[in-house]
């Protein structure tokens, strides 16, 4: 087995606007940096399309409908919220987002690969049931957890999310599910303002560390650690990251001091996490060189595993 690759040329139309941060630049210089001789035994695939059944299974029908309904003239967007915007080719792209994220578990369940990475845009994590927010249009994570459930026969999902900004529309749509649990490490106070480490589920099952701007390697891998921990007495049948890399200490949208190497320390720990096991979806990471070395590093840790395996 290798590493799956899901992307796919659609999430390159999603245009939200001049100047917007999550730009077609971000998957440009993933896939760039993934194109390198070192990673040629990536297993790399396309993202299908996520179907209608698998938005509703945590979206509300009502906001699905309207989504699909939005009509964008070529060259123009509409605003979603005052950070989210559509334009005619961010349907087709946040389809292929969450339809990778389900493909990706598809793959680790089906034992075709251990691991599996979704390089896609526009991100998720910040989608509520009936909202988009913070760049998010569908959350891709929780759907593909939901997916495990309903196709595979699993019960218990984890989702470990690293990105700065914490995933509040993940946190609501597991906050009443005892058997899905949500551990975050991200910046507070910062955008959406969620995340306070009083806010536990109704189960317990929400462990969020939020660490002060500034915060740098030390204090992520505490927190993290701390994460896995609570993860591991949770004991997940199936494990999935929310793949953000806007920690880094050159990202311009927050201020904690991250190094490329806590994203391949991360990469180690989640795997030791989820038993070799582990599906990972993009979400953040907004400074283009800091981003391609990362998800570089995060993913060679990936490959070195598999090699170790074979």
């Amino acid at each position: 087995m290798t590493v799956a690759l899901f992307t796919h040329a659609a999430c390159l139309a999603h245009e939200p606007g001049p100047g917007h941060p999550e730009s077609r630049d971000r998957l440009v210089a993933v896939q760039t940096a993934l194109a390198e001789s070192e990673f040629a035994n990536l297993a790399r695939l396309e993202a299908p399309p996520a179907t209608t059944a698998a938005l509703t299974s945590v979206h509300s029908r009502s906001y699905v409908e309207a989504i699909f309904a939005a009509v964008i003239e070529p060259g123009r967007t509409i605003t979603l919220d005052p950070d989210t915007h559509m334009s005619a080719g961010s349907l087709e792209a946040a389809l292929r987002a969450a339809g990778g994220a389900i493909a990706a578990v598809d793959h680790v369940l089906g034992q075709r690969a251990r691991t599996a990475f979704v390089a896609t845009r526009p991100p998720g994590h910040h989608a509520e049931m009936d909202k988009a927010m913070g760049f998010c249009l569908f959350n891709s994570v929780a759907i593909a957890a939901h997916h495990a459930r309903a196709a595979h026969g699993l019960r218990r999902i984890a989702v470990v999310d690293f990105d700065v900004h914490h995933g509040n529309g993940t946190q609501a749509m597991f906050w009443n599910d005892p058997d899905l649990f949500y551990g975050s490490v991200h910046q507070m106070p910062c955008y959406p303002g969620t995340g306070a480490a009083s806010e536990r589920g109704a189960y317990g099952n929400i462990v969020n560390y939020p660490l002060p701007p500034g915060a740098g390697s030390g204090e992520y891998r505490a927190a993290l650690t701390a994460v896995l921990d609570a993860l591991q007495a949770f004991s997940p049948d199936l494990v999935l990251a929310s793949a953000g890399f806007d920690a880094h200490v050159n990202d311009p949208l927050a201020a904690i001091e991250l190094e490329t190497e806590d994203f391949a320390w991360t990469a180690a720990r989640l795997l030791e996490a989820g038993h070799g096991r582990l599906v990972s979806v993009l979400e953040g990471g907004y400074h283009l060189d800091a981003l391609a070395e990362s998800v570089a590093a995060y993913l060679r840790v990936m490959l070195a595993e598999e090699t170790a395996h074979d």
